[in-house]
C-alpha cells in the first residue's frame, strides 16, 4: 500500500508537542516503512517588538499537522493514542487521505511563503500609524499606498508644516 496525506486534528497550540511526539514514537516503534513525515505548515512573518524587527513563525492551519503514512491499524493507534492528538479529520474508518490535487495546493503554497517574510500585521489605506524606525521615528501619518508583495507603506508625515509621502518597510512602522 502506497503512502498517503493525512490531516489530524490536534489541541489548540500543541502541533509542535504532537510533531514531536509522534516523532519519537515513530521512531521507538520502528514505524519508519509506514509513516514517512510529519508537516505543520508554516510561513515566516515579521513584526516589531521593542523597536526591534523580529522574525517568527506563524502556523497555515492552527490545530492541524499533516502526516504523510501507509494506513493499518499499527499506524492508526500510535497516532490517536499519542497526547494531543483529538484524532483524524474525516469520518469514518478508515479516515479519507487528502487528494493529491489538495495536497499539491499545500505543499505549494509553502514552498511559495518559505523565501517571504511576510508582515504579521497587515496595513490598510486612511488608516494612521507611527513611525518606529528611521529618521522619521516619532512622527505619526497616514497610510495612503500599501503595497503587501513588497511589505513596503507610503505614508503622509508632516514634515516643516507640509505634508509628504514617505515609503516605508511594515516593520519601520506600528498601529497609532
Amino acid at each position: 500500500m502506497s503512502h498517503q496525506w493525512y490531516v489530524i486534528h490536534t489541541l489548540s497550540g500543541q502541533e509542535q508537542k504532537v510533531k514531536d511526539a509522534l516523532e519519537r514514537r515513530i521512531a521507538l516503534d520502528n514505524l519508519e516503512d509506514h509513516i514517512s513525515r510529519v508537516m505543520i505548515p508554516f510561513e515566516r512573518v515579521s513584526e516589531v517588538r521593542g523597536g526591534k524587527k523580529i522574525i517568527s513563525q506563524r502556523k497555515f492551519w492552527p490545530g492541524y499537522v499533516f502526516v504523510k503514512m501507509e494506513y493499518m491499524d499499527r499506524t492508526f493507534y500510535a497516532i490517536n493514542e499519542t497526547s494531543g492528538v483529538i484524532g483524524f479529520v474525516g469520518t469514518g474508518v478508515p479516515p479519507e487521505p487528502v487528494s493529491e490535487t489538495e495536497m499539491l495546493a499545500v505543499l505549494n503554497q509553502i514552498e511559495e511563503k518559505k523565501e517571504k517574510v511576510k508582515p504579521k500585521v497587515l496595513f490598510s489605506v486612511g488608516e494612521t500609524v507611527k513611525v518606529t524606525d528611521g529618521p522619521f521615528t516619532g512622527m505619526t501619518g497616514l497610510v495612503d499606498a500599501v503595497d503587501p508583495d513588497k511589505g513596503k507603506i507610503t505614508v503622509r508625515v508632516s514634515i516643516f508644516g507640509r505634508e509628504t509621502p514617505v515609503e516605508l518597510e511594515y516593520w519601520q512602522v506600528e498601529k497609532s
